[in-house]
């Protein structure tokens, strides 16, 4: 299972249908709560303000294999962000982390029709794999939920 059997899909809050959130967040608490045993309020409150990307595989009757959300600036922080980046196990190691990320920074820069800055909150040890998306530190390690992360951006050219 490659990226080229994701089909992408990117849906207001308000347009995802019951399937679809209790997909979303099935696979946010398979990654983050269970696989990584940190339990963490990931019901943030914010997912009603955010877009949501949805990477559906194709060959397994739709089932979310690849997600992310985009925060509108103002939202979590001053600059538009995004988070709950989550890849299914499977689906590792095939490219599909960039794939997911490159489409949000697309969708990002589509809508933005200027300059826009990019956060995230990555994981320290995911460092790499943001830099190589473009991103630059501009935190020093800090915790959250037991975990370390750094702050990172990126400035996209909108059209």
């Amino acid at each position: 299972m490659g990226e080229m059997e994701l089909r992408w899909r990117w849906k207001d809050f308000d347009d995802l249908d019951t399937r679809e959130l209790y997909d979303i967040l099935a696979l946010r608490q398979e990654v983050f709560v269970v696989e990584q045993s940190c339990p963490y309020p990931d019901i943030d409150g914010e997912d009603a303000a955010a877009w949501h990307l949805l990477g559906g595989m194709e060959r397994h009757g739709g089932r979310l294999g690849a997600y992310l959300r985009v925060l509108p600036a103002g939202t979590r922080y001053a600059e538009t962000s995004i988070g709950r980046v989550v890849v299914r196990p499977e689906l590792r190691g095939r490219e599909t982390g960039r794939a997911l990320m490159r489409e949000g920074l697309r969708y990002i820069a589509e809508r933005a029709g200027g300059e826009v800055p990019v956060r995230v909150e990555a994981q320290a040890h995911l460092e790499a794999f943001y830099r190589g998306l473009g991103f630059e530190t501009v935190s020093d390690p800090y915790e959250v939920d037991g975990i370390p992360h750094v702050q990172m951006l990126r400035t996209l050219r909108g059209s």
